[in-house]
């Protein structure tokens, strides 16, 4: 058997519980995957964005519907080793990656004060038009559970509104495209865990200007900050994290003071004296 091969039964057997049915389960009750669908998957170099692959891969074989993508990677100027490293994964987990080369780390290289969200803006640009040229419909995105309850924690707490990551998106510039998230129910250990026991190196922070800066951009230091907390508060209540991710599917309108929907504020005052 292959080393892919491998791998690729350890997602199905071995974390089939941890990965693969929280997978399916994601796909399925946010009907994320439909018939012929053309699926561009995003791969960072990461951890989360290969194993997404290889789900991806494994969904394509054995699922019931039927759907078509493609495993792209866009270089926004990696240095050699990472470069190099991301290729032979994709060779060992036998993914076959389509690379392109943009210049977004020159470009915002030399941008002191927090230069990752203008990263993140043009990196979704460059992604988007790449997906319109294949014909795809779809985009998908390797964010897993913790991502989703770090970031609602994190508009509650520094952006004074709640809100979560969505499992899907339409995408507001680029019409008929959609994002989606299918580890969106996969927690970051057992991914952690997968990659250690199938000894894959991914990897981290490819980000050149972490690599020639010992300032750390203030929305990883707060992410950092999240994740410290929901640490520490585990400690006291292990169902915390499912918790938070349950709130944001359970959210009681008569109890908050207002919501905005598509930039427009409602009070609770504005219906407070009406009765039915």
């Amino acid at each position: 058997m292959e080393r892919y091969q491998e791998i690729e039964r350890s997602i199905i057997k071995k974390y089939r519980k941890e990965i693969w049915s929280p997978f399916v389960r994601a796909v399925s009750d946010y009907q994320l995957i439909n018939e012929n669908d053309n699926i561009m998957v995003c791969i960072s170099g990461g951890k989360d964005s290969f194993l997404l692959a290889k789900c991806i891969q494994e969904l394509q074989r054995h699922g019931k519907v039927k759907f078509d993508a493609h495993y792209v990677l866009m270089n926004p100027g990696y240095n050699a080793h990472n470069t190099n490293l991301i290729m032979e994964n994709a060779r060992i987990l036998n993914i076959p990656l389509e690379a392109f080369e943009s210049d977004i780390f020159s470009v915002v290289s030399d941008i002191e004060n927090s230069p990752c969200y203008l990263c993140a803006r043009m990196r979704r640009g460059y992604l988007y038009s790449k997906a319109q040229e294949l014909g795809c419909n779809k985009i998908a995105l390797g964010h897993h559970f913790n991502d989703v309850i770090e970031t609602t924690l994190l508009s509650m707490f520094y952006g004074s509104e709640f809100k979560t990551m969505m499992p899907k998106l339409h995408s507001d510039n680029f019409e008929g495209l959609e994002l989606i998230r299918p580890l969106y129910y996969v927690h970051e250990q057992a991914i952690i865990s997968f990659a250690k026991y199938n000894d894959l190196k991914f990897i981290n922070c490819a980000c050149r200007f972490t690599e020639k800066s010992n300032n750390e951009d203030s929305s990883l230091s707060k992410r950092k900050e999240i994740k410290e907390l929901i640490k520490e508060l585990k400690k006291v209540n292990p169902n915390i994290e499912y918790n938070i991710f349950k709130s944001t599917d359970n959210i009681n309108l008569n109890c908050v003071l207002g919501t905005k929907k598509d930039g427009i504020y409602k009070s609770f005052l504005d219906e407070y004296d009406k009765k039915d």
